[in-house]
């Protein structure tokens, strides 16, 4: 129970520590044992030699493979200033809808990073798939993995609070009218009622399949480019035997977002203030599925906001901010044992635990056959009349 104050105080302290004394270090290829290399320095109150004074208690922090966080940083074109920046001029802020996890949430003022809690098993998971993880961003950065920056530990009174740096799927500066958490799997898939009753509740599959049957109609270059990376992303966590993942989908309703801009104020206004697009590479929902086809299709794609574009079936804009997220719950014994004990009192198939080879297979089919379409080729004269119709009124 680290009061949140103090935890914030001394990730932004560790930070500006760590990433300091690693600029000094010159430049150099990663190597296999930088995957398992551990920095730790103390904090006292009073300052030490190396350290400022604080006004928390006495802390210790770690850093674990900076030279390859740092590699993985630059990759998604990260300078260390702009981290050091994003993280630690300004506070933390807390996001108060914490995981089913029980993870706390921050993220940096300017919205680029998500800082989350991470249980120990979590934390040693992903030291493990460091190596494989930095063999798949090589040869593919355009991910809708999560991108990871990060990782550390702030040891104080006897708790260690293991932390992890990642790219922030949901921009604040645009407003999520649904967010679905998805994995393919209809056995209990349903948001509880304590879900509903939040501000900005995260349903789940049966939800989806019931708000929105006829699915999210995309363009066809763009719903390939998202099954396509959807394919190669479940490829790599199968074979690091991960399962249980989720794909999370937030979705804008450009034409709800102007009918409640016109009622808040009567007039049609749009707010011209544009948020700052984020500086990370690859690093918005349209970056991670989009490799050389930029632009062209039937949807307009003028102001993205870094969201996919898409419809829904009643014909409104959207944008998605997609993202696949838990995937460092690693299929282990616990998982089997929960699986075949629930096989036994269900039908196996719909359970959401599972082999990785299955759980991936019927992951990707139901993004690419129950939640994302293409949008019907014939329709798509009217809509581009339609939207073209569009356009002045907007302007």
């Amino acid at each position: 129970q680290t009061t949140s104050s103090a935890l914030k105080g001394a990730i932004q302290l560790g930070i500006t520590h760590t990433v300091g004394s690693l600029s000094t270090k010159p430049e150099r290829d990663v190597l296999m044992q930088d995957f398992y290399v551990v920095e730790s320095i103390f904090f006292p109150s009073e300052g030490s030699n190396l350290t400022p004074g604080h006004h928390y208690n006495d802390f210790r922090f770690k850093t674990y493979a900076p030279v390859a966080f740092r590699y993985f940083r630059e990759l998604f074109g990260i300078r260390p200033d702009d981290y050091l920046y994003s993280l630690c001029s300004e506070p933390l802020i807390e996001l108060s809808n914490s995981g089913a996890s029980g993870s706390l949430f921050y993220v940096s003022s300017d919205d680029e990073f998500i800082i989350k809690t991470v249980q120990h098993k979590e934390a040693e998971f992903l030291q493990k798939l460091l190596p494989g993880y930095y063999m798949n961003l090589n040869q593919n950065p355009r991910t809708l993995l999560p991108k990871f920056y990060g990782l550390y530990c702030v040891q104080a009174g006897g708790k260690n609070i293991r932390i992890v740096v990642m790219n922030n799927l949901l921009p604040r500066s645009v407003k999520m009218h649904l967010k679905y958490d998805l994995k393919g799997s209809t056995y209990k898939r349903r948001a509880s009622q304590k879900e509903r009753e939040k501000d900005f509740p995260t349903y789940k599959d049966l939800d989806f399949m019931q708000d929105i049957p006829d699915g999210l109609f995309l363009d066809s270059d763009m719903y390939n480019a998202l099954c396509k990376t959807l394919q190669r992303d479940c490829l790599v966590l199968q074979s690091f035997k991960i399962m249980d993942y989720s794909l999370l989908v937030a979705i804008h309703n450009i034409d709800l977002a102007q009918r409640e801009h016109v009622m808040a104020d009567g007039t049609s206004q749009t707010d011209t203030r544009r948020p700052a697009a984020q500086r990370a590479l690859y690093s918005t929902a349209m970056e991670s599925i989009q490799g050389e086809a930029r632009h062209g299709g039937t949807i307009e794609t003028d102001d993205q906001l870094g969201g996919i574009p898409a419809r829904n079936a009643r014909g409104e804009r959207l944008l998605l901010y997609i993202g696949i997220i838990d995937v460092l719950q690693s299929y282990r014994f616990v998982k089997k044992l929960e699986h075949s004990w629930k096989a036994l009192v269900h039908d196996g198939d719909t359970v959401s635990v599972h082999r990785p080879s299955f759980y991936a297979e019927r992951f990707q089919r139901f993004m690419c056959t129950t939640a994302f379409k293409k949008i019907p080729l014939k329709a798509s004269p009217s809509k581009k009349s339609r939207s073209g119709t569009a356009v002045p009124r907007r302007s």
